[in-house]
């Protein structure tokens, strides 16, 4: 699937921000799929992704991302895809999930479960809360 994405050399580097985290998107947890689907699509969203077999679905509006999920987990997500730009574009030159996690980790940052393991190489991801408690997903596809 993402062998087959645009891809651009680098991400923007006019852009602020000193840790590339990837593409955002905001993942929330709702209780009826279709009906939040059917929400979203009033503000201009369309179906990319997912299925209501599967119980969630992706929507995109414009390089907005909005995910949404039935039964998956408690509360929304904030969500950042390394390699990736909000234009789905793959990176070639991006900053690996694990070099992210040690920086973070370097800074004092509480790492959850999964962690990422340094010696491997691909995909892989891991979970922070921030001080108020939203959880925060890194998330790596290949």
């Amino acid at each position: 699937m993402f062998d087959s994405l645009p891809t651009v050399p680098q991400s923007d580097p006019s852009r602020p921000g000193n840790l590339e985290l990837g593409a955002f998107s905001i993942s929330l947890s709702v209780e009826d799929l279709e009906k939040s689907r059917r929400f979203y699509e009033k503000l201009g969203f369309e179906v990319t992704g997912g299925s209501e077999e599967h119980g969630y679905q992706i929507l995109v509006n414009g390089e907005t991302v909005v995910g949404i999920f039935k039964g998956m987990f408690e509360g929304n997500i904030l969500t950042f895809n390394p390699g990736l730009t909000n234009r789905m574009e793959r990176i070639e030159k991006y900053t690996d999930i694990r070099d992210v996690q040690s920086r973070l980790q370097d800074e004092g940052v509480e790492v959850n479960e999964p962690i990422a393991e340094e010696a491997t190489e691909g995909a892989a991801s891991f979970t922070l809360v921030d001080p108020d408690g939203n959880s925060i997903l890194i998330d790596q596809f290949f």
